[in-house]
């Protein structure tokens, strides 16, 4: 009988020089073995020879078959892997994603923190899309979580090393909700040193607020000063969702496909 291939990621491997290859190998298989099957992996494109295990992993972790079409059909204008490189998540980390929705990047940060960690996908009120995904595509470390945005985690709950707000600090200034208070309460829900990343379409020079319900963005110099004021500090700043060809003028909906300019902030909880 023929043995079956290794799975493409893993032929890939060729060409490395032994102890290198060895590493990779046996990092693949790990995650294979935690993922899914070889074939399910086979299906994502064969990882570079010259890739590092801290290249490696992420890829392995999009070609989980715990997501679904429509994630792999956003990725594009997503960039997970930007996100996972800006967020610096790891195994066993505890994650916060406010305004979850359908659970796009929580399930993605919980595929990051491995069985040993967990993320808690906050909506406030239960949200369909992602009640389907996790029924078709059950994963035990993502749990839902149903809290006002302006008291996201419980004061007596263990302080998180994450947290993600993705697209929708726009469409919070829309609510009732008391964003001082919000923003003070994802500062005290972290670990010293922990970190909140928030990404947003970004509104033009100058408009600050005025287009959170109209055009869906926000100009990035008010949401940091808002954030700021709880008493974070910007870390680091991605310019991996800029545009400088999008006329701000639009929102994301109307844009024929095309990416908004969007910035990226990870903040810090100083101690």
């Amino acid at each position: 009988m023929k043995p079956a291939s290794a799975p493409a990621c893993i032929r890939s491997l060729r060409g490395v020089p032994r102890r290198a290859g060895a590493r990779l190998g046996a990092l693949l298989l790990l995650v294979a073995a935690v993922l899914g099957p070889p074939a399910a992996m086979a299906q994502a494109a064969p990882a570079p020879a010259h890739l590092s295990t801290e290249a490696v992993l992420p890829l392995a972790l999009l070609a989980s078959p715990l997501r679904t079409e429509a994630d792999r059909r956003a990725d594009a204008g997503r960039q997970p892997l930007e996100l996972l490189r800006l967020t610096q998540v790891r195994p066993g980390m505890k994650v916060l994603d406010i305004a979850s929705e359908g659970g796009y990047t929580a399930q993605l940060m919980a595929l990051a923190v491995g069985p040993q960690g967990r993320v808690w996908a906050q909506n406030p009120a239960p949200s369909a899309a992602l009640a389907k995904r996790l029924a078709e595509h059950p994963q035990a470390n993502l749990v839902p979580l149903l809290r006002p945005f302006d008291d996201p985690w419980p004061a007596t709950a263990p302080r998180l090393d994450l947290i993600t707000f993705v697209l929708a600090y726009h469409d919070v200034v829309n609510t009732p909700t008391d964003r001082a208070r919000m923003n003070r309460a994802l500062f005290d829900a972290l670990r010293p040193g922990g970190h909140l990343v928030v990404i947003d379409h970004a509104a033009a020079a100058g408009h600050g607020l005025q287009d959170t319900k109209t055009l869906h963005r926000i100009e990035e110099p008010v949401l940091r000063a808002e954030v700021e004021a709880a008493g974070f500090r910007l870390e680091q700043e991605s310019m991996a969702w800029r545009r400088a060809d999008d006329p701000h003028t639009l929102p994301f909906f109307k844009m024929d496909g095309a990416p908004t300019d969007r910035f990226a902030l990870r903040f810090v909880k100083p101690g």
